[in-house]
């Protein structure tokens, strides 16, 4: 088992060194790429290097050639007597040289940048074959371990050889003792059975005589307990006569004697007469009443059935009140729920500037305990429920809803509080058109609170808090109707 283990660590041993080495290996080769990879970023570095040089050449050239233009037009401006001419010429070459100087300053830009890039490339050529050679040690040092684990492999083997005769040596001791310990066996075997047979030889000793003392002390309780129960019937007799003398008198003429006179018969009698003396108890006095309160109790039976006819009766007729009230309320709602439907719908559609919306009835057939879900699509979306709309789809179609019921249900004033805060400016101008023209209809006068400017510039009045002393409020009121007359003057027919 030692020589198995032994093995097994060494197998292991050699299997983490070939991964090892197999490791070093690839990284060895991913280096290498990376090196093969820096040395064409260097050799293509070195091309644009080369590209440049014509350039820069060229461009001396051309800069060369723009001093001589340059010269030519200074000589050619002294022989000439037309000074605008020459100073166009003049202005003409500056440019020229100009440009010819600018692009020398980008050639020798671009030149120093290809130097600082081939210095990088050759920093980074030295970082690569560094780590190369850092890795080559590695692939060294692994090849090392994978030499020293075959070592201790070939070792452990040998091992294995020399402890490979141990089991038959320990097989044979096995062996011996197996029989060593049959005979033991044996032997306690033997005795065991002789210890067995004298302990049973002794319990059924012990048994017998137990039983003899019992069976003594049993014959001599017998006989004073039947001494005892001479003694105690007796006195049991002279008692029973002297209660017989003192309630029936001494000439009493008794029953005849019972036919057994064990314990059980006695015991059968007294019960008897425990249970008849019990039951004469249980009758208690005479009740000299028992007919009126029979009498009175029937009166009461009586009122209490005209009682329970009454009750009944009631019963029924608020049954069929329910009834009726729950028939007439399932008709008003299912008239007020297909107006605010309706309602609905067109008010949806009108804030929305198209798409359809309904109310549904969900959860029973019962109109009284349906539950109300709310379905809406507005335009270019699919038809879902109202949880499942953003906040300000939902907003907008919550407000529907509320102006549904309260054109149904109009009211001369109406409180709207911050109702346009989730809205954008296109739906805040829908909402103030739908408060002008349902106020125009119904005449119901609007109170919106609000900090919307959209919503505040389409309001007839403005009230405000204003605080224009430190610590001091004042309570102000607008008519935008005055104030529009006397910013703009009066309008002349």
């Amino acid at each position: 088992e030692e020589a198995g283990r032994a093995e097994s660590r060494a197998q292991a041993a050699e299997h983490a060194g070939r991964e090892a080495r197999r490791t070093a290996e690839g990284n060895a080769k991913g280096a290498r790429q990376h090196e093969s990879t820096l040395a064409a970023r260097a050799a293509e570095a070195e091309s644009r290097l080369a590209a440049l040089e014509p350039q820069l050449a060229r461009v001396a050239a051309e800069l060369a050639e723009a001093e001589a233009g340059q010269e030519a037009a200074l000589a050619a401006e002294a022989a000439l007597p037309d000074l605008d001419a020459m100073r166009s010429a003049v202005a003409a070459a500056r440019d020229a040289l100009a440009a010819a100087r600018g692009a020398e300053v980008q050639a020798r830009s671009d030149i120093g940048a290809l130097a600082n890039e081939g210095g990088r490339v050759a920093a980074r050529l030295a970082a690569v074959a560094e780590e190369a050679a850092l890795w080559t040690t590695r692939g060294a040092d692994a090849e090392a371990r994978v030499i020293e684990l075959r070592r201790r492999s070939a070792e452990a083997e040998t091992e294995r050889d020399g402890v490979a005769e141990a089991p038959d040596d320990a097989a044979g001791r096995r062996a011996q003792a197996g029989r060593l310990l049959a005979e033991c066996e044996a032997t306690h075997t033997a005795a065991a059975a002789a210890l067995t047979a004298a302990e049973t030889a002794l319990r059924d000793t012990a048994e017998a005589r137990r039983k003899a003392d019992s069976a003594f002390a049993a014959a001599r309780e017998t006989q004073v307990r039947a001494e005892g129960a001479a003694e105690a019937a007796a006195t049991a007799e002279d008692a029973v006569a002297a209660r017989i003398e003192e309630r029936l008198g001494e000439d009493a003429e008794l029953p005849p004697a019972p036919e057994e006179l064990s314990d059980a018969a006695e015991d059968k009698a007294r019960r008897k007469v425990e249970r008849l003396a019990r039951e004469r108890e249980e009758m208690g006095p005479v009740n000299l009443r028992a007919e009126i309160e029979v009498t009175e109790i029937e009166d009461r039976i009586g009122q209490i059935g005209t009682d329970r006819d009454e009750v009944t009766a009631a019963i029924a007729k608020l049954r069929g009140s329910i009834g009726h009230l729950n028939r007439e309320g399932r008709e008003r709602l299912r008239d007020v729920f297909d107006r605010v439907d309706a309602e609905f719908r067109n008010l949806f559609a009108r804030l929305f500037g198209g798409g359809r919306a309904h109310l549904a009835l969900v959860g029973s057939d019962d109109p009284l305990e349906a539950g109300l879900e709310i379905y809406a699509e507005p335009p270019g979306k699919k038809l879902s429920t109202l949880s499942l709309l953003s906040g300000g789809e939902q907003a907008l179609t919550a407000l529907s809803l509320i102006f549904a019921v309260f054109r149904c249900q109009p009211a001369p004033v109406c409180v709207l509080d911050e109702v346009d805060a989730p809205l954008d400016d296109a739906n805040v101008e829908r909402l103030c058109d739908l408060l002008t023209a349902m106020a125009a209809e119904a005449g119901t006068r609007f109170l919106v609170v609000t900090h919307h400017p959209l919503t505040m510039a389409r309001m007839h009045r403005l009230y405000g808090v204003t605080m224009q002393e430190r610590g001091v409020s004042r309570l102000l009121s607008v008519d935008l109707g005055q104030a529009v007359e006397l910013a703009e003057g009066p309008v002349t027919a």
